[in-house]
């Protein structure tokens, strides 16, 4: 994995080289900012995004459950209306 500045990555000319990963960090503020990933490895790591996405769905999923499941609307009731 090489690191690259926001800057160089503007260039498109290095975006075209090889394929590996690149870590995009803000030269300025010393932090990482992400990753590019080549079209090259695109087919994979959609694999590993699509594994991490359905995760926090489900966890998403998980909390409204709990939530519905500690405030239900009783039979008969009305819905305050909030969301």
């Amino acid at each position: 994995m090489r690191f690259i500045t926001i800057a160089e990555l503007r260039r498109s000319s290095i975006l075209g080289e090889g394929d590996e990963v690149l870590q995009v960090v803000d030269a300025r503020k010393k932090r990482e900012v992400g990753f590019f990933i080549p079209a090259a490895l695109a087919e994979e790591f959609q694999e590993y995004l699509s594994k991490v996405e359905r995760r926090q769905k489900i966890e998403k999923l998980r909390r409204v459950a709990q939530a519905q499941r500690r405030d239900p609307i009783e039979e008969g009731a009305v819905d305050d209306g909030v969301a």
